[in-house]
């Protein structure tokens, strides 16, 4: 099963995730060559130099079992305690609302695991005719959901229908969702922005439909249907609100904030374990509340610039935005793009690149070959437009200078390319 902890393991991070030295011993940020920008932070985020201090800190200071009465594991026990406050506020909820996961995985996993048994034990009585579970979902769902989903299908465990997103706004629209719902749903699990495209989907909606819906079936003696979203792209890139979105479980991913390679779940309900990685991820919620519109503001910034310089420099007509879908909000930092002609598809043209750290598409998908993604597909991105993706997301300290080396790294990888061709 592909896991976010695997997302972008591989690649080359700078402490502040910026610009890397080279081969040549170049300095970061020198403008030299050798140096290398890093443009994948949807895949991950490095540590927050506060963050990485945190961790280290709770590793000396705080190693006791929050359990026990002694001084260290009361101590273990007040960081816990001030990590869940801090998730809490940086998503609405309560503080006994947040459970601390190994990651994005294990907590997509524990959603849907809890609400096929809460079905299974204590909606299907004997003499219901109810059958087997049944849970919808989007055909754009990272793979910690997809995948699981499809075993469950595989074991004769749960139906699942998997909406396909609409090609005109890349989104799992909501009366396609409510459409698919039957007597037999428990579980509505629609992620709050795509990892690839960056499109934000219509989650506040749809719960506010849910939630009507559910009085109706709860007249009707039909089991209540609870929704989840995985808020991994979402966070430390705009707004957060569980009140606002309605829902009942939202995935936490540190390591897509600048926080430790752990998550956490919003549920009503206390639970959870402890590390040391948990105060790191407090504190890194911490920034995000205290800094996410000046986070979102620039982001957006250098991503809009970044599109600006391709399309001046390789003609618009050569660039097609994929991430571009009409009246669809996106994530302030994705742009998911492809360069057309023939031979570029992305993994050459990064291949090509001397500057560039990149990705594209979803990092558990590196393994795919040239094969178009398939998100992209679902989007109604035409196969050889596809094949040739990129998607580049930048980060808190990117800048436009930045963007500057990167799109003339891509210009003369792209050159490289097309003078191998007529050779």
């Amino acid at each position: 099963e592909a896991s976010r902890a695997d997302a972008g393991r591989s690649r080359l991070v700078a402490p502040r995730g910026r610009l890397l030295p080279g081969a040549n011993g170049s300095p970061a940020g020198s403008g030299f060559p050798g140096q290398r920008i890093y443009l994948d932070y949807n895949a991950t985020t490095p540590l927050a130099p506060e963050v990485a201090q945190a961790v280290w800190d709770a590793m000396r200071q705080a190693w006791g079992n929050p359990s026990s009465s002694h001084p260290a594991g009361r101590k273990a026990k007040e960081l816990v305690g001030s990590a869940r406050e801090s998730l809490a506020r940086m998503v609405g909820g309560r503080p006994e609302d947040i459970i601390f996961t190994s990651g994005g995985t294990e907590a997509n996993n524990m959603v849907i695991q809890t609400a096929r048994r809460h079905f299974c034990e204590n909606q299907a009585r004997p003499g219901d005719g109810w059958g087997t579970p049944h849970i919808v979902t989007s055909s754009v769902e990272h793979d910690s959901v997809r995948l699981p989903l499809e075993q469950l299908v595989k074991e004769s465990l749960a139906e699942v229908t998997f909406v396909a997103v609409s090609p005109q706004s890349g989104r799992a629209e909501v009366d396609d969702v409510l459409a698919a719902i039957r007597p037999t749903t428990c579980l509505v699990s629609i992620m709050l922005a795509n990892n690839e495209t960056g499109v934000i989907m219509p989650v506040t909606e749809l719960s506010q439909r849910v939630r009507a819906l559910n009085q109706q079936r709860a007249a009707a003696g039909l089991p209540r249907i609870l929704v989840h979203t995985d808020a991994a792209q979402m966070i430390g890139k705009g707004r957060v609100d569980v009140q606002e979105l309605g829902v009942d479980y939202l995935t936490i991913v540190g390591h897509k904030f600048y926080g430790p390679r752990i998550g956490a779940l919003y549920v009503r309900g206390p639970g959870g374990w402890w590390c040391p990685g948990e105060l790191g991820l407090g504190l890194a919620a911490e920034l995000v509340s205290k800094n996410w519109e000046a986070y979102e503001a620039h982001m957006r910034d250098v991503r809009d610039y970044l599109e600006a310089r391709l399309e001046a420099s390789f003609g618009k007509q050569r660039i097609h935005l994929n991430s571009h879908f009409t009246g669809s909000k996106r994530l302030c930092n994705t742009s998911n793009f492809s360069i057309l002609g023939p031979g570029l598809q992305g993994r050459r043209v990064l291949s090509c690149c001397q500057t560039l750290l990149a990705s594209v598409g979803a990092a558990c998908h590196s393994e795919k070959g040239d094969r178009p993604s398939s998100i992209l597909l679902s989007c109604g991105i035409p196969c050889d437009v596809a094949q040739n993706a990129l998607r580049l997301s930048v980060g808190r300290d990117t800048t436009r200078a930045d963007v500057d080396l990167v799109v003339q790294d891509l210009v003369q990888a792209v050159a490289q390319l097309e003078q191998d061709q007529t050779l």
